[in-house]
């Protein structure tokens, strides 16, 4: 068993920059019976297509909105100084915000001058808080990741040790590639930054399109071995493809129809969650982080959207999955479509324990990806058994379009501009899953997870 999982796990590397020791992980499996409940339970509320939640945590709600109120009566000269009073204030805030709505209201109450003086103050609680207009949320996280690049740049490293010089290179590295992430052409769609951590492997979320006013919104969860440092540009390009394909489907159901008329789309470059690597790919954990930050951000959109709610799609990888899943079995907000890649499975038995309306669920496997079937987590999606449907990735010929699509090979090649995969992502998000092309039988067969 132990030398499968090494396979498995050494082979998924292929294509992904790593560094670092091999050390085998602890095995940790998790079943439907000994899942934990999630950390804040959620009702639901009204209105919308994928409907609109919030949590309903009595701990979670009372300590955030405490400070929040707080905030709200502090004349604007003196916010600086409640947080320089308070060193903790923001984390404790961040680390227990309160519902989204809730957020959305309170900021919507501030006058200018104070939501001014917050976003001077604290541009890391304004840019991540989830209830606060996007655009501001941008605004702050650009004047944060600028803040510390520069701060980064004008140490002087003569006084300090290695450690310190290494981590401090890193995390430069690391908040470059989100500074280099954000440049686009003048003909790109905008980018926003609505998500950023600058401790530890970082975390951050890049929009590309109005997620405000989009009628489309997709969210695309990476799996294991991501990180910003390496991988946040390759994500945000990933994004940027299926953004355009997304468009160019719109447009050619616009000209082929009277009723459809400037449909939009956003696409989110979502790395909210610290992945696993080969020390900890075994376990669950991070998946936990995953599923509660995943969960935050798709509640954030609701909450800002109102009665205006898009079509939410969700297209998860690998590990990714796995974090989509938990979130969308163990917290009870609902979106509009899943589609999944190179799966190790979840908890989750059945598309009837995932809130996807109306099991509008997907499953990808490519040749010789060695994750799918091997049910590292739970029960695999792709199997019968569990009621996804089959979303093609093995290439072939798109008869609307006139194009040829290409074949994705191994654990990660699924995301390759013109693949077969990334034509059906496309479909799946703009409610176009009838033209969704299913997988061939010699194509899922062919995988190191069902080789003897």
């Amino acid at each position: 068993m132990l030398s499968k999982i090494a396979l498995v796990l050494a082979t998924s590397l292929v294509g992904l920059p790593v560094t670092g020791v091999a050390i085998m992980p602890e095995i940790s499996f998790r079943s439907a019976v000994t899942i934990e409940a999630p950390p804040a339970f959620l009702a639901p509320g009204s209105g919308g297509r994928a409907g609109m939640f919030s949590i309903t945590s009595a701990e979670t709600a009372s300590s955030g909105a405490q400070t929040l109120s707080t905030l709200a009566k502090i004349p604007a000269r003196s916010v600086a100084q409640y947080f320089a009073s308070r060193p903790s204030a923001v984390d404790q805030l961040l680390a227990q915000p309160p519902p989204a709505q809730e957020v959305a209201l309170w900021w919507g109450d501030l006058d200018a001058d104070s939501q001014t003086a917050l976003e001077i103050a604290s541009p890391r609680l304004v840019g991540n808080l989830e209830g606060v207009p996007y655009a501001i949320r941008d605004t702050s996280n650009r004047t944060l990741l600028d803040q510390r690049i520069s701060q980064l740049t004008a140490l002087n490293y003569s006084d300090t040790g290695r450690a310190v010089q290494h981590t401090a290179h890193q995390q430069l590295s690391m908040l470059s590639s989100i500074a280099g992430a954000l440049d686009s052409a003048p003909t790109d769609p905008k980018r926003t930054l609505v998500t950023l951590d600058v401790s530890g492997q970082g975390r951050a979320a890049i929009v590309l399109g109005d997620v405000t006013d989009a009628d489309y919104v997709s969210f695309l969860v990476p799996g294991m071995f991501f990180t910003i440092e390496n991988q946040m540009s390759y994500w945000v390009d990933a994004a940027k493809e299926l953004y355009s394909q997304q468009q160019m489907w719109l447009d050619h159901f616009e000209s082929k129809s009277a009723f459809i008329h400037n449909e939009s789309v956003a696409t989110v470059a979502w790395i909210g969650y610290d992945t696993p690597n080969l020390t900890n790919v075994g376990a669950i954990d991070n998946a936990d982080q995953g599923r509660d930050s995943l969960a935050a951000a798709i509640l954030g959109l609701q909450a800002q959207r109102g009665e205006d709610q898009p079509y939410i799609a969700i297209v998860a990888h690998s590990y990714g999955s796995t974090a989509a899943m938990m979130a969308l079995s163990e917290y009870s907000f609902e979106v509009d479509a899943l589609a999944m890649v190179g799966s190790p499975g979840s908890a989750a038995t059945s598309v009837d324990d995932l809130n996807v309306r109306d099991n509008n669920v997907f499953v990808g496997e490519a040749a010789w990806d060695p994750i799918p079937n091997s049910s590292y987590f739970g029960p695999d999606p792709g199997s019968s058994h569990f009621g996804a449907k089959s979303l093609g990735v093995g290439g072939g010929f798109d008869v609307i379009m006139k194009q040829e699509l290409t074949e994705s090979v191994g654990h990660n090649q699924y995301f390759t501009p013109g693949s077969e995969a990334m034509r059906n992502f496309a479909l799946i998000c703009i409610d176009r899953s009838d033209l969704v092309i299913p997988e061939d039988e010699p194509s899922v067969h062919r995988t190191l997870a069902r080789a003897p």
